[in-house]
């Protein structure tokens, strides 16, 4: 059976947190985002989307598929400085009242996502939001190349 005749629950990522980011990935499309997926902005930190808008904002998404995963992230703190507004991301039975006030929030599935707490901005400094968006470019060029030339390292 090929891509094209396969169920579309076959082509979805196996894990919860990948499709939280695949709905979210194609709910800030529709908002005019381009996104990438587990981007390093800098070692030691791997946001799970960064999204850059039309306007050059950055928004950073992590994507919780339950209490436990939640509970465990210590990083996410880290992240406030890499963008201008962050947003957790979270499917319709996740306990929201867990989230920090003050962090947007996103409902989502494998299909799309819709914001629903719109996150506060801070917005990056110059210099901050120059090295965010080469890192997203570099990243975006990288991955597109080794997908048109998955041979080649480099």
């Amino acid at each position: 059976m090929d891509d094209l005749t396969r169920p579309l629950d076959d082509l979805l990522p196996g894990l919860p947190g990948q499709r939280l980011q695949r709905g979210v990935c194609r709910g800030l499309r529709a908002l005019d985002f381009v996104c990438i997926e587990e981007l390093v902005p800098t070692p030691g930190l791997r946001v799970d989307v960064m999204a850059l808008g039309p306007r050059g904002e950055v928004w950073v998404v992590e994507c919780k598929s339950g209490r436990s995963d939640f509970v465990s992230d210590r990083k996410w703190q880290g992240y406030l400085d890499w963008c201008d507004r962050f947003f957790w991301a979270v499917d319709a039975d996740f306990p929201v009242d867990l989230l920090p006030e003050g962090t947007g929030l996103i409902l989502a599935d494998p299909y799309d996502a819709e914001v629903v707490r719109m996150a506060p901005e801070t917005p990056l400094s110059g210099a901050r939001r120059k090295v965010v968006q080469r890192t997203f470019a570099r990243t975006a060029g990288g991955r597109l190349q080794s997908l048109r030339d998955p041979g080649f390292g480099g």
